[in-house]
């Protein structure tokens, strides 16, 4: 999916408005916390590329460093768009391959899971295992972490807690992913392109199993962020969504709102989220 804001001067104000936001949001983060440097996960996909795109605004490319953190489920077309976007942007990289401690876990606790099958607690212990390195990071050399999350994901409780939810700044948690790829274009239209075309146009996917997509587990984004809407800024029931919305299933309604109202665990424990819609 690519959804472009070119010639469409109306959703350009938007987009111009809506980075500027972001970016003093960063600039004051760190301004009224003393801090200077910022570390973040690359992964190759659309959030961490616009954050870092931010991140590089706010801060300055020298004060951003970026992690790549691959195992055997990191496709190769990511890890090469991370590294293109990281020299792109002129940011220190580092490639940490997370394989070897990924087996070690899955080893350790072979015997307490023992007669039990594999699914998402395996997939998640390599999002916690980016965590912890990214938390080390941050640790060692002062760089803040910052989470690359977008609203829609949150929302829904599609992020692993102690993994991909760590972070001391949530830069696009109040963006929805149909918003994100708009950030995209418009980035990519006034920075000289520092977005390879490739994060922006692949469908997206955490990457935790073989030919893992979004939505293979959530409706498309485009439909997703439409219910979100409805029912988190228009404050609409799941009945009224359904009665005034044609195009939207019913039962597609109500497993989303059912995701968003059981993920408010996750939610509270999530890092602060930089405001920006109204």
């Amino acid at each position: 999916m690519k959804i472009s804001i070119v010639n469409n001067d109306y959703i350009e104000i938007n987009c111009r408005s809506l980075y500027n936001k972001i970016v003093l949001g960063v600039k004051d983060f760190f301004s009224q916390s003393g801090f200077k440097k910022a570390v973040l996960g690359l992964s190759g996909g659309l959030d961490s590329a616009v954050v870092l795109a931010i991140a590089i605004e706010a801060l300055g490319h020298e004060n951003v460093d970026v992690l790549l953190l691959p195992t055997r489920y990191s496709s190769t077309h990511s890890i090469d768009d991370a590294i293109d976007m990281s020299e792109r942007c002129k940011v220190k990289y580092q490639i940490v391959n997370i394989e070897k401690l990924r087996l070690e876990f899955l080893n350790t606790l072979k015997y307490i899971f023992k007669d039990t099958e594999t699914d998402v607690t395996e997939e998640n212990i390599q999002a916690r295992i980016r965590g912890t390195v990214l938390m080390a990071y941050s640790n060692k050399f002062g760089n803040i972490l910052l989470n690359t999350s977008n609203k829609s994901e949150i929302s829904v409780g599609y992020s692993t807690m102690y993994g991909d939810s760590c972070g001391a700044l949530s830069v696009i948690g109040d963006v929805y992913k149909t918003n994100v790829y708009k950030l995209a274009d418009y980035i990519n239209i006034h920075k000289n392109n520092i977005i390879p075309v490739n994060i922006i146009t692949k469908p997206p996917s955490a990457e935790l199993r073989p030919n893992q997509k979004d939505n293979d587990f959530l409706p498309d984004y485009e439909i997703l962020d439409k219910i979100l809407h409805l029912y988190i800024e228009k404050k609409l029931s799941a009945e009224d969504i359904i009665k005034f919305n044609n195009d939207l299933n019913e039962d597609t309604v109500k497993f989303v709102i059912k995701l968003v109202n059981s993920s408010e665990y996750k939610r509270y424990q999530f890092p602060p989220i930089l405001r920006v819609s109204y």
